[in-house]
């Protein structure tokens, strides 16, 4: 996409990105949480409804999408010094953008403190770096945010919560013992607004500000612990029809152990604190973009907004992620361009788009050159036409446990460890997954279809 004059300035970008928050965990999209913020992207931009993370698991997700490869890979592009990681921030900054990350990152481990490691975000691109761990090892992992918690005297009361909650009930719903200034969320929130607000550069800037929630624990402060009724959360899916002589797999082992014990209303007060999280993180987003309004700068900055995976969130009786059902592997994507783009704006695209894909459509709206060792593609010629095809399919992987799954816009796939089909949904005509196929006849040609894109997939170098 060619902006409208050659003379125009390269755009600022600012990525906002969540935590585990699910596809369907938006006003303009399942209707039981209030996003107006983020629905105001979606109506000034392209939402994609057939976005898939590369892994319903946080590092590998994220380490794909810092990449542009495959979970399967990442090891590979993962050898020898950081500095030649593959990298699209990287790409950014050598291209004359001023780059800055606020808030979660985990592209390295979590431990100890993460001011120490510094050195390995700077290498990928990022020059000014404020980083959080995410709410469980920020019960125990340093950072700017812990030594305010420490020095308000609040910090040791997260990590007896966080024990307690871990050691008895993880899925309860409750508000932090945080005050409301300083829950992580707001902590981000804040900390990306006086970035915008005190930037002074030249250059065109990079802001990545990411979220740790909605992730669990489900501890939204007050007065977001009290915005939504549980009894007007949706019910969750359930499974209604499962072969039972069909190959088993990951699933089965999480659906026979059970994740939780759930007692009755647990699933709905989940639920409901889950929402007020996300509306939380949606008005620190409308103070973010109020900023860059009041700077004059709205009309000439990218805005993209994704999550890293989604959350069961009581679906199949299943909370957090770590499988290929809807709730866990379908994520938010949207992008809203600047009106020089002349882009159509308020649309929906059907199109099969992966995570990983953001990075390199970031990279041509900066007008830089794309890693050609990337397997990510760029949505751009999407957002110049949101009817016209993406991906042929999506790939998702839980690597450890040599899982993969394939999905068009009409089917799902999913092959266990020995590389059998134990899971197959028709997405048309069931799109709410609780008609499992596989091993019933009469599939068999879908399954050898996918198997053979899938094939293709794999064997192509990425």
């Amino acid at each position: 996409m060619r902006r409208a004059s050659d003379d125009t300035p390269r755009p600022n970008i600012l990525l906002i990105m969540t935590d585990q928050q699910r596809w369907d965990a938006l006003g303009c999209v399942g209707g039981w949480v209030e996003t107006p913020n983020i629905d105001r992207m979606a109506a000034e931009g392209v939402r994609f409804s057939n976005a898939y993370t590369n892994s319903p698991w946080c590092v590998p997700a994220r380490k794909s999408l810092q990449g542009g490869c495959y979970p399967r890979d990442i090891r590979r592009w993962e050898t020898g010094p950081a500095r030649r990681r593959a990298s699209w921030m990287r790409t950014l900054r050598d291209a004359g953008y001023s780059t800055c990350v606020i808030g979660k990152t985990h592209l390295h481990p979590h431990s100890g403190d993460l001011r120490d490691r510094v050195g390995v975000l700077h290498a990928l691109g990022l020059e000014h770096v404020d980083e959080i761990a995410g709410p469980r090892a920020s019960a125990h992992v340093r950072s700017n945010m812990t030594d305010r918690w420490e020095e308000a005297g609040v910090w040791g009361d997260y990590q007896r919560d966080m024990e307690e909650r871990l050691t008895t009930k993880p899925w309860v719903a409750r508000p932090s013992p945080l005050p409301l200034e300083l829950y992580p969320d707001v902590y981000v929130g804040q900390q990306a607004v006086s970035y915008l607000r005190e930037y002074t550069g030249d250059e065109p800037w990079f802001c990545w500000v990411s979220f740790g929630g909605p992730h669990e624990p489900w501890d939204a402060p007050e007065p977001y612990a009290s915005r939504y009724d549980p009894e007007a959360m949706p019910e969750p899916v359930q499974l209604a029809d499962d072969p039972p002589d069909r190959p088993r797999g990951l699933l089965d082992e999480r659906l026979e152990t059970g994740d939780a014990a759930f007692e009755p209303g647990d699933v709905a007060r989940m639920r409901a604190n889950y929402a007020g999280k996300v509306t939380l993180i949606d008005d620190q987003i409308g103070e973010a973009l109020h900023v860059v309004e009041q700077r004059g700068e709205l009309d000439r900055t990218v805005v993209a907004f994704v999550s890293d995976h989604g959350e069961m969130n009581g679906d199949y009786n299943l909370f957090r992620k770590r499988n290929f059902l809807n709730a866990a592997a379908r994520v938010p994507f949207i992008v809203r361009l600047p009106p020089s783009h002349r882009a159509p704006a308020g649309a929906a695209s059907d199109a099969m788009v992966e995570l990983m894909d953001l990075g390199p459509t970031l990279v041509e709206l900066a007008d830089a050159a794309p890693d050609p060792r990337s397997a990510a593609r760029s949505v751009v010629p999407v957002l110049e036409d949101p009817g016209r095809p993406h991906r042929d399919f999506a790939r998702s992987e839980l690597p450890l446990m040599n899982e993969v799954m394939v999905a068009t816009a009409a089917w799902k796939m999913v092959l266990n460890a020995q590389g059998e089909v134990y899971l197959l949904f028709d997405l048309r005509a069931d799109p709410s997954e609780t008609r499992n196929l596989a091993g019933r006849p009469g599939h068999e040609d879908v399954e050898r279809e996918l198997r053979r894109k899938l094939d293709e997939s794999l064997g192509a170098v990425s």
